[in-house]
Parts: C-alpha cells; structure tokens; sequence
C-alpha cells in the first residue's frame, strides 16, 4: 500500500510541476484546464492504470459526462495546486 501511495504521490509532483510551468508561461487557470481534460481523455484512452487511484480515476472519467470530466479535471488541477481556482 505504501508504494501505491508513493507513485500516486509522485504522479501529483509531476502534475503540480506542469501546471506550475504553464502558469509561469502565463498560462490562464482556464487554458489550464482545458488541457488537464484532454490530458484526462489521453490518459482513459492511452494509459492502463497502475494503481487503485488510477483504477478509481479511470473508471471515474469512462462513466463522465463532459461536465463532469471538466469538474473532474479541474478537481485534480486543484488537489495538485493549492490556490488555483
């Protein structure tokens, strides 16, 4: 369980360093988001999920409606980012 966490964590490090970079580019939250959906649809379509959490976001998206696959970006842009809306 321990090593799931570890990757999961190491996941949202990478997460944060990519927003954090297309903020320092001037990025606005919005285009920010709009990418972490089509990186989401990337990932549902491309990526086998390695671990629970991915398992869990995967299945979360595969079920979605595209607002919901909005909020669900936008959810995982802000668990990475604290203080982006």
């Amino acid at each position: 369980m321990a090593t799931v966490l570890k990757v999961f964590d190491r996941w949202k490090e990478f997460l944060n360093e990519r927003v954090q970079q297309a903020e320092n580019a001037g990025m606005k939250d919005e285009t920010i988001n709009k990418l972490a959906v089509q990186i989401g649809e990337f990932l549902s379509d491309k990526v086998d999920p390695e671990n629970q959490e991915e398992r869990v976001l995967k299945e979360l998206w595969d079920v979605a409606d595209e607002n919901e696959k909005k909020t669900i970006a936008r959810l995982m842009v802000k668990l990475v980012t604290p203080g982006i809306s």
